[in-house]
This record gives C-alpha cells, sequence and structure tokens, in this order.
C-alpha cells in the first residue's frame, strides 16, 4: 500500500517528557497541579490563556525562582485548545520527546503519572490515552454525553482503538503531533481532545489505553458550554466523518496489512 511511512513503535530514541497544563482561572488549583507533576520530575509548562489577574499572581508567585516551572502566557483566552498548541510546539522547541497533557482542575490523578511514563517509555511512538474510571462525583448528563463522541470516534477512525478521545489526561509523542500541526492546525477550544486523537491516529500513531480515575471536584471551575460547545462537537465530527471517507479504504487495509498497519493515511 502506497503511504507517507508513520512511526515505527521500536522507533530508537531518548525519552524526555515534560508536562503541559493549559489554565484559565485555575488559580486555586494550577499550583497543586504543577507541584505534584514536578514531584515526579517533569518540567512542567503553564500556559496561561488570559486568566484573571488572581489567577495570574498565583502563577507569578508559584514559578518565581523555580527551573522545573516555565510559565508562557498568552496575551487573551483563546481556548484549551490554542493553550495546549502553544504549550505543544514551546515543549518541542525546547527538545523534549513527549508531553504529558493534564487539567488544571485537580480532576486527574497525578499518582497515575509514572504509569503513563512508564508506558509511553515502553512504546515511544505511542499516544497514551487516559480511560476515564469515575466516581459518583460525575454528572450523569456528561458521562452519557461522552458515548456520543465515542461512537463518532470509532466511525471516524473504524476501530475501537481509542476508548476515550475526550480525556485530557494524556501522553503525546512530540515529533508527530508537532508535524500535524504544521499540516493543518487544530481547533482551539473543546474539541482538540478528540480531533487531535482522531488525526493521530490517521497518521499512523499507535494508541495505548490506560484507565486513571477522574473526579469532579465539588467547586470545581468547568469552562464547558453545553450549547456552544456541542455546536462544537458536533461540527467537528462532521469535519471527520468527511475526513475519513477518502481515507476509508486504506484505514480498512492496515487493519490487514502488518507491515503497513502504522502507514499513514
Amino acid at each position: 500500500m502506497a503511504g507517507r511511512p508513520g512511526p515505527r513503535e521500536d522507533a530508537a530514541r531518548s525519552f524526555a517528557p515534560c508536562a503541559v497544563v493549559p489554565v484559565y482561572n485555575h488559580g486555586r488549583t494550577a499550583g497543586a497541579t504543577a507541584n505534584a507533576l514536578a514531584a515526579h520530575g517533569l518540567p512542567v509548562f503553564l500556559v496561561d490563556d488570559g486568566s484573571n489577574a488572581e489567577t495570574r499572581d498565583a502563577l507569578d508567585r508559584l514559578v518565581e525562582g523555580r527551573d522545573d516551572l516555565r510559565l508562557i502566557r498568552l496575551p487573551e483566552n483563546g481556548g484549551k485548545g490554542s493553550a495546549l498548541t502553544a504549550g505543544f510546539l514551546a515543549a518541542h522547541e525546547a527538545g523534549y520527546s513527549h508531553v504529558l497533557q493534564i487539567d488544571a482542575d485537580g480532576q486527574h490523578d497525578t499518582d497515575d503519572v509514572p504509569r503513563f511514563l512508564e508506558t509511553g517509555r515502553a512504546s515511544p511512538a505511542a499516544m497514551v490515552c487516559g480511560r476515564p474510571v469515575y466516581d459518583d462525583s460525575v454528572p450523569r448528563s456528561r458521562l452519557y454525553g461522552r458515548y456520543v463522541t465515542h461512537a463518532f470516534v470509532w466511525l471516524e477512525t473504524l476501530s475501537f482503538d481509542i476508548d476515550d478521545s475526550m480525556c485530557g489526561y494524556r501522553l503525546y509523542p512530540l515529533d508527530e503531533t508537532r508535524a500535524e500541526i504544521a499540516r493543518k492546525p487544530l481547533p482551539a477550544r473543546m474539541d482538540f481532545d478528540t480531533e487531535i486523537a482522531v488525526r493521530l491516529f490517521w497518521r499512523g500513531v499507535p494508541v495505548r489505553n490506560l484507565a486513571t480515575r477522574v473526579i469532579y471536584p465539588e467547586d470545581g471551575l468547568s469552562h464547558f458550554r453545553m450549547w456552544r460547545d456541542n455546536l462544537r462537537i458536533a461540527a467537528m465530527h462532521t469535519r471527520l466523518v468527511l475526513g475519513m471517507l477518502p481515507r476509508a479504504p486504506r484505514l480498512i487495509l492496515r487493519k490487514f496489512d502488518r507491515r503497513n498497519s502504522r502507514c499513514a493515511v
């Protein structure tokens, strides 16, 4: 099958991970998240996505005198996708090989950081996707709504490889991620997580899924807007389904062709 070679599972390269944390008015929780990541030996890029004065001050105090924390400040709020893109590009420029993406609001279990890193070290070409394990704090509407996106992603990839495309706890191989960003800009807001997962799968990036505990703190700050973001997600799935159609023959063929199973489509 013709096609640009995808990343190799046995790629011999150094494993030099860092973390990227998008921050938008998470002044009360971003510090604990960053410190927990740093405790696991990860350099941390905090991307301030046009936060309020309280959060800006908290971030300035947090990074003062710290070599393990770097603050990237965006002039205005552009959305989660914009913040992550800025962080990924900065991490790539700094020479890191992988990025661990994690939310700033405390919903992700930082005790699982070593498991993400171990999986990434064992499969450096792979994208390691968190598969949420929820407790009773999860809103039922959010939980059931995820299954709609799951079904669309399985259609868009013609595969069940991605267990959950909406979880913001994920380890990316930076070279392939940077190349995909350069090929076509990614969504700026909440549709980022799903679209980048599908597009990296199309590129031939292998997927590893890792079960991880996710909570919704009672006083947690959510920037999800039901109507606005659901419309964005609907538009994204329309784009991705249309993008799948010309790729369908190769997506199907690479299931049966081990030599080209990681070829981009």
